[in-house]
């Protein structure tokens, strides 16, 4: 069992990036967020509410509840060694649950199944109930359909009854989410939505990458593809010790904006790309949050655009304040954590108005590559030649210029590249479906821009 405990609170920071300077009558200010969580230390001399401190602190039981969801449908019988697999991951991940964790195992067909502990309980991870989980995986067996809403319905249920500030869940699918309606699956993820985080796997070439995805999106969570059962359970335990990290729950970025600004778009660029924009719930006056949810030792990316009225030269403005927050104790106040400042200046200077900030720059072209992956990959299989070619050589492109080594391995397993500057490429006639499947799972993956 791994051990994450710290002795104190993490740090929070806000730090921003942008080309202030805009040319007289110039609109739009972009900006980049970078947010950072070091573990040690507290905030301004001020602790952190114990809402939103983590489990770990000396004294304190560890407050997050995990809950594990394995299919069990019955395409998981072939070959038979993936439900062997599953089994050997699902317990690769109890073992790495920290001592006090609540936690649960779900099997997933056509309904939802409690595996242990039962009853629609918890149990808290020692070495008896990780024993008696691991003993109780045994049982499990391949047969029924697909209902994804189901297995996330349950999860939600069992994490709803833990008084924890950490719900997390875990999610393994190998099929397509056949026996419920695409409605039943979105009215499921909208329930769950901001009451537990969930990372999403798909194993094997079977499943379908958009409600993977989609799953992990909409709860903020990380989606990935196993292509061979063989490696779950080490992809298993990567997982549990990203989760068994998470100390900070209900993160929230809140954006103030004065009078006459509009906000054209917030998303995550790094280390995923994440389109925030339409998760905005209101704050009060111009102000709204967007969720992050929950945070151990990391660093996230965000871009910030906002169009502000038009001034003369000479005039300043503040564009936006981005604060980070968490909700305060008993309900009352939320806590600011850290927060930064998005300004517009204006100049007649033609290359301080002209010039494009390199991180905004960057991150602009790696949020591209994620769309023409996807536009690519889409064109490809509905037959179009000529669109997939072109995006995917822009793809190609991007990749390069960015130094985003990893999509562009990816990329040269779908396409033959004959010159990368310049975007030429050409369709590979024979592409394996994991090499496929893999390139779109992992296409808003972004390298982190160089300072």
């Amino acid at each position: 069992m791994a051990n994450f405990s710290k002795s104190t609170v993490p740090q929070f920071s806000v730090e921003v990036y942008q080309n202030e300077f805009l040319p007289e009558g110039g609109r739009e200010v972009n900006a980049i967020v970078t947010v950072a969580s070091t573990g040690g230390g507290t905030l301004g001399g001020a602790p952190l509410t114990a809402s939103a401190a983590p489990s770990s602190i000396p004294g304190r039981a560890p407050a997050a509840a995990v809950v594990i969801m394995v299919d069990c449908s019955g395409s998981m019988d072939y070959p038979p060694t993936k439900m062997r697999n599953a089994r050997d991951a699902t317990a690769a991940a109890i073992d790495t649950l920290r001592d006090g964790v609540s936690f649960a195992v779900v099997a997933g067909t056509h309904i939802a199944r409690e595996v242990y502990p039962g009853n629609g309980r918890l149990a808290t991870a020692d070495s008896r109930t990780r024993a008696q989980a691991k003993e109780a995986l045994r049982k499990l067996s391949a047969g029924g359909g697909t209902a994804i809403g189901t297995w996330l319905r349950l999860a939600d249920r069992l994490l709803g009854a833990a008084d924890v500030p950490i719900r997390h869940g875990i999610l393994l699918t190998d099929g397509r989410n056949e026996h419920e309606s695409p409605e039943d699956l979105h009215a499921a993820l909208a329930a769950c939505a901001g009451r537990f985080t969930c990372d999403a796997r798909g194993v094997g070439t079977d499943w379908e990458v958009k409600e993977v995805t989609s799953i992990a999106s909409a709860l903020l969570g990380t989606a990935d593809i196993v292509a061979d059962p063989a490696n779950l359970a080490a992809d298993f335990t990567r997982m549990m010790e990203h989760a068994m990290g998470k100390e900070v729950a209900d993160v929230a970025l809140r954006l103030w904006t004065p009078v006459g600004v509009e906000i054209k778009f917030l998303k995550q660029v790094a280390p995923t790309v994440e389109e925030l924009t339409s998760r905005r719930t209101e704050a009060g006056p111009r102000a709204g949050d967007y969720p992050t949810g929950s945070w151990g030792d990391e660093s996230r990316d965000y871009h910030v655009c906002v169009e502000v009225p038009r001034a003369n030269v000479g005039q300043e403005m503040l564009a936006a304040r981005v604060s980070l927050i968490v909700p305060g104790p008993d309900g009352g106040a939320p806590q600011v954590l850290s927060q930064g400042l998005v300004r517009a200046v204006w100049t007649d200077d033609m290359a301080a108005s002209t010039s494009i900030n390199p991180q905004v720059a960057h991150y602009t072209g790696q949020a591209e590559l994620a769309q023409v992956i996807q536009q690519g990959l889409d064109a490809r299989k509905s037959g179009d030649v000529d669109g997939a070619t072109a995006k995917l050589g822009r793809a190609v492109q991007l990749a390069a210029a960015s130094g985003n080594g990893d999509t562009a391995k990816l990329l040269a397993k779908v396409v033959d590249v004959v010159d990368e500057a310049t975007g030429t490429v050409r369709l590979k006639a024979k592409v394996a479906e994991a090499d496929e499947m893999t390139l779109e799972t992992r296409s808003t993956k972004t390298v982190r821009v160089k300072k």
